[in-house]
């Protein structure tokens, strides 16, 4: 008899920050750093966005993942439109302070708004989507 799997329930945590370590951040031209995502149950990594201050602060003030859109100058929340939600379990910052490294608990598929549990799903070298092998 199978026992039906119960997906694993995720918690948004606040993560603890001072005003020191915000002000050790180095924002680019645009105001903007860069945010590695990696999965905290088997370090994958799962997508690369931007965050701005206010983001980064509204990431570490409520425990979901916060990115600033580029392209559509905006606020989103990671998984608010897909139910691919991220919780986020630390936040660590680089040497120079201008790169992030987010670890969080994936909820839902994956990262990716193709739908693939990682935005990194390709590689140099792999056979182009849609042709079949030795064309």
């Amino acid at each position: 008899m199978n026992t039906p799997t119960v997906p694993p329930v995720f918690v948004a945590t606040p993560v603890p920050h001072s005003a020191d370590e915000l002000a050790a951040i180095t924002y680019n031209v645009d105001g903007l750093v860069g945010a590695i995502v990696q999965d905290a149950a088997d370090g994958v990594v799962l997508m690369f966005a931007w965050m701005n201050a206010e983001s980064l602060a509204k990431t570490l003030e409520t425990g979901r993942t916060w990115f600033w859109s580029r392209s559509r100058q905006e606020y989103w929340c990671k998984g608010e439109t897909s139910g691919d939600r991220q919780y986020v379990r630390s936040v660590r910052y680089d040497c120079d302070g201008d790169a992030l490294l987010v670890t969080v608990d994936q909820e839902g598929a994956g990262a990716c708004h193709t739908g693939n549990r990682t935005c990194f799903f390709r590689a140099f070298g792999d056979e182009p989507a849609g042709e079949p092998a030795g064309s």
